[in-house]
């Protein structure tokens, strides 16, 4: 009888952990090839994206088309950073970027940044340096946070890789007065 009663508790025991270990596959597999929550840290979105906003990531899209200038992206920093970073698509492979006069040019025209406050500059850093264009290597993007003069990118340290972007931002689900879609800028006619 006590052997009895033990298998009928552990068939039990199985049946309650099952559930638990089907929800936590079905998150896993989510989170590895769907989509993935990250956190804005810091203000180098502002004023389209606030510290500590949370945002989902669609990991989807970039396997079965490319980057536009203007997508959201999330990619892993470059050295020696060791996080997840948030900036905007300006420059695609094989264009040639500048930054003069506090604007971008991209294939020596002036990109137009709707998204961004008229106070808002785009200075030199390190790598982009004033009124000196730069030839985007294939596999390669050029990215800029939008409140720029606060943002390390691409202007500081140069292209990310393809294989660095982890995905589109695609939801914003915190604050809750803040739940939508994210909207990406397009550059159909550019």
């Amino acid at each position: 009888m006590f052997k009895f009663l033990n298998q009928k508790a552990a068939v039990a025991i199985l049946e309650a952990i099952q559930p638990v270990v089907m929800a936590f596959a079905i998150f896993m597999m989510i989170y590895l090839f769907v989509a993935q929550p990250h956190k804005v840290d810091g203000s180098s979105m502002y004023p389209n994206f606030h510290d500590k906003e949370f945002i989902l990531t669609d990991k989807i899209t970039y396997r079965r088309s490319d980057p536009q200038r203007g997508d959201v992206i999330i990619f892993h920093a470059p050295p020696p950073f060791d996080s997840d970073f948030i900036k905007r698509i300006i420059g695609l492979p094989g264009e040639t970027v500048m930054v003069k006069d506090n604007h971008v040019y991209v294939n020596s025209k002036l990109l137009p940044e709707p998204y961004l406050p008229s106070d808002f500059v785009t200075t030199e850093k390190s790598f982009l340096r004033e009124g000196v264009p730069y030839t985007i290597p294939l596999g390669y993007y050029i990215v800029m946070g939008d409140n720029r003069s606060y943002s390390s990118d691409s202007r500081e340290w140069g292209p990310i890789a393809r294989s660095a972007i982890v995905g589109k931002a695609w939801l914003r689900y915190w604050p809750i007065n803040e739940i939508g879609l994210i909207k990406h800028q397009s550059y159909k006619n550019f």
